[in-house]
């Protein structure tokens, strides 16, 4: 079964210390969020023609989660 990096991570902490089913799900809603969010801004680049190589991706997906940072201390 294929998995995301916060489904592994979250189940290898849970074979160590446990944690709270709803921490777990929240996780897993902020990282859907997260995805798709990303692919509306990747959307909008194709939309416009940007294409972008692997690590300019990568940079604008920091630059994406630094805004979000942002945005969510609002």
């Amino acid at each position: 079964m294929k998995q995301t990096a916060v489904e592994w991570l979250l189940e290898q902490y849970l074979k160590k210390d446990g944690l709270a089913k709803s921490d777990v799900s929240r996780a897993l809603e902020m990282e859907k969020e997260q995805i798709i969010d990303f692919a509306y801004v990747i959307a909008d680049d194709l939309a416009c023609g940007v294409y972008r190589e692997k690590k300019a991706m990568e940079k604008r997906y920091n630059e994406f989660l630094t805004y979000r940072e942002e945005d969510d201390d609002i």
